[in-house]
């Protein structure tokens, strides 16, 4: 059984709003810059490339390993992150 971190349970028990890029799980300072630098400044936009990819996690870890250099921890968790928010907020 996989557990997932207070910065995950913390992002997706609640409406997204404004929230910065670094809420996500799996997203931190330097991950959160260079995603910055590419116009991904806030949750809300990475979540749009998440619903543009149709919510297909695969699709969506390799395009943020691809754009952000995230590893595959990293990424798979920004995915299941979303793909939650999306089943609770959706």
């Amino acid at each position: 059984m996989s557990t997932t971190s207070q910065k995950h349970r913390d992002f997706v028990g609640e409406p997204m709003g404004d929230k910065p890029v670094t809420s996500l799980s799996g997203i931190g300072e330097i991950l959160g810059k260079k995603l910055e630098d590419k116009g991904f400044d806030k949750a809300f936009v990475v979540l749009g490339q998440f619903l543009l990819l149709k919510k297909d996690s695969e699709m969506f870890v390799e395009w943020l390993k691809d754009s952000s250099g995230a590893n595959a921890r990293q990424a798979g968790s920004c995915a299941q992150c979303l793909k939650e928010w999306c089943d609770a907020f959706l």
